[in-house]
């Protein structure tokens, strides 16, 4: 099996969309997905606050990295912060997501990033077993806060 890396492309859009509620479904969490391919285009080839790659087998997308750049004042450079990873059912096991995560590795290396990060959720096993493997770390010290919705407007207007 051969293994390929691609950077979408505007006409991806539906393939993405596709990708992100495959991912929530898997996360129980599909009843949150409220991107389009409108919104896809406009943050990702308009604004281009996000990147996407593939992973590619056979002529077919296997799986799908969405990251952009974020920045460590401590570091003082650019770090990569993965948003999603997803390899579809029939894919895992083979390589494939330690691939995804291989290229965002090359990535940030070339562009001279000083890390590669992201979340995963607690009840997430098969994923922490995998992260693990490939050596990444928990940063159970630190608690990730969120403001959205009608509590991030109602602190933007006070």
């Amino acid at each position: 099996m051969t293994v390929t890396y691609r950077s979408a492309e505007e006409r991806d859009i539906p393939l993405i969309l596709q990708f992100i509620r495959d991912l929530a479904e898997y996360e129980n969490l599909l009843h949150e997905v409220v991107a389009t391919e409108e919104l896809l285009r406009e943050w990702l080839f308009e604004k281009r606050a996000a990147e996407v790659i593939f992973a590619v087998v056979d002529g077919k997308e296997a799986g799908f990295a969405l990251f952009f750049h974020n920045f460590s004042t401590f570091l003082g450079r650019a770090g990569i912060y993965l948003e999603d990873l997803y390899v579809k059912p029939e894919y895992r096991g083979r390589g494939v997501g330690k691939g995804l995560l291989r290229r965002l590795a090359q990535i940030a290396l070339e562009r001279g990033c000083g890390r590669l990060e992201w979340w995963c959720l607690n009840w997430n096993r098969p994923s922490i077993g995998f992260y693990l493997s490939l050596g990444a770390r928990p940063m159970d010290e630190w608690t990730v806060y969120r403001l959205s919705g009608d509590t991030l407007r109602r602190l933007a207007e006070s």
